[in-house]
């Protein structure tokens, strides 16, 4: 099947029932994390910079979790700075990367502007839209990782996913959609993401550049811009990640995070989490060291005593830590006060994080980390080698994946908010309009006093 025809041809009820039910769980996290991300520093600084440089004119969006009106290709920035900026989001082995926070933000983007004009958009024909978006853009970026000899960040991209997106939102015949291609490709920025995993920034996986890149390909392309091809697509060299389109689905290797830190801290916190579980009582008072033995990438992440939100994200030292100390790690942890917590850096300063040959030998195939303790009472506990809790191999249940949700949007969204956008995404198939889930997630209302969330929940039936 060509990719054109795929995209114009595919139908979300088309997909197996588990690709199905995968793609409305990954709509959920991304929406929670977008929700848990809206207030930290890096969305605020970008809302505003969406509201200064992008206003709306011809066309307009919503800010997601904000509800001002600006130009299309600020909202695409807004949100996926937005929920880049909080690092739980889904993603993907083989591309080494993640469609997701690039192509909700920007197709929503996209769907709320082409709504304001007079056009309806059913539930079922955004899903299509959104599960061609994550399929192909899971597949260009394994095509990238695949013939580019640095390990670039996802909205290097995750971008193309955007115009395949979009292209059947607006019905693009095949000559404009194979220019919006290579204009996505061409403009996408191929960032060098192991400078960013040393150096943590407001940058992280290049998200909002790839939203962005994304959109503008789809209205340069309208305007007559050219653009092909795309070699990600189009060369011989990369046909065994198109050849079967529609018949195997990458979406299906997607993983969860259980927590908001960088994906290859992830097994360790796994193994932390389950020694705290098998030995009751640990806590950092009787801890008087803690050694991680991992993998290469992982052990530079290293992070004992994060500046900011973003070296915090793209740590491993300082996550742990605070999972000992808190019992969780969350927004709050993260991105919060407790960064400077006296207690959380303490215990941090006595971790040590070393590369071991045996799994960094397994990397990227597998990702795998061990945890050893030794107490102050002269006892040593050490756990298994351990996978990340969330992989397609060690799945995270319904209930743990909901129960994420309400933990990551619980500081913003009031409970009556979050549960009617569950109710929403989980009936959004049958849906002969998304307009209810898009007044949920794209209006203004701070719910996080719990009021306002009853006035959601009101609108939302409304609305039905």
């Amino acid at each position: 099947m060509s990719l054109y025809s795929f995209v114009q041809g595919f139908h979300f009820e088309q997909a197996p029932l588990g690709t199905r039910r995968l793609l409305l769980t990954c709509l959920l996290d991304i929406l929670g994390v977008a929700a848990g991300a809206r207030d930290n520093q890096t969305s605020s600084i970008l809302r505003q910079y969406a509201v200064e440089h992008y206003p709306a004119n011809g066309i307009s969006s919503r800010i997601l979790f904000d509800g001002h009106r600006v130009h299309p290709l600020g909202a695409a920035w807004a949100g996926g700075f937005c929920v880049d900026s909080l690092d739980a989001h889904e993603g993907h082995f083989t591309s080494k990367g993640h469609a997701g926070a690039t192509v909700v933000p920007a197709l929503l983007a996209l769907a709320d502007a082409y709504r304001e004009q007079g056009h309806a958009i059913s539930g079922e024909e955004f899903l299509s839209a959104l599960c061609i978006a994550y399929e192909t853009a899971l597949r260009a970026g394994a095509a990238l990782m695949a013939t580019a000899p640095e390990y670039h960040a996802s909205g290097a991209f995750s971008g193309v996913g955007v115009v395949c997106g979009g292209a059947r939102l607006l019905g693009l015949d095949e000559q404009t959609f194979r220019h919006a291609l290579g204009i996505a490709e061409y403009f996408g920025p191929r960032c060098p993401m192991m400078r960013l995993v040393d150096h943590p920034s407001m940058l992280r996986d290049a998200h909002g550049a790839g939203a962005y890149a994304g959109i503008n390909a789809l209205l340069l392309a309208r305007a007559g811009v050219t653009g092909a091809p795309a070699e990600t697509i189009e060369s011989s060299e990369v046909a065994a990640h198109w050849n079967d389109l529609g018949e195997r689905w990458e979406i299906d290797a997607q993983y969860f995070k259980p927590w908001p830190v960088c994906r290859w801290a992830q097994p360790a916190l796994t193994a932390m989490d389950a020694l705290m579980q098998q030995n009751h009582g640990i806590d950092a008072e009787n801890i008087e060291s803690i050694r991680i033995e991992t993998f290469h990438e992982s052990m530079r992440l290293q992070g004992h005593a994060p500046a900011n939100a973003d070296e915090a994200q793209y740590a491993l030292a300082f996550p742990l830590a605070a999972l000992i100390c808190r019992g969780r790690v969350g927004p709050d942890e993260v991105t919060g006060a407790a960064i400077q917590a006296e207690d959380i850096r303490a215990l941090s300063a006595r971790v040590e994080i070393v590369d071991k040959d045996d799994l960094s030998s397994r990397f990227p195939e597998e990702i795998l980390s061990r945890v050893y303790l030794r107490l102050k009472d002269g006892r040593e506990l050490s756990s298994d080698t351990t996978a990340a809790k969330g992989d397609p191999s060690t799945r995270l249940s319904d209930e743990e994946l909901r129960e994420k949700f309400h933990r990551m949007a619980g500081g913003t969204l009031a409970e009556a908010h979050r549960k009617a956008i569950e109710r929403q995404i989980a009936e959004l198939a049958g849906s002969p309009s998304c307009a209810s889930l898009f007044e949920l997630i794209l209006s203004g209302d701070d719910t996080s006093g719990g009021s306002l969330g009853d006035r959601a929940a009101a609108r939302e039936a409304a609305l039905s």
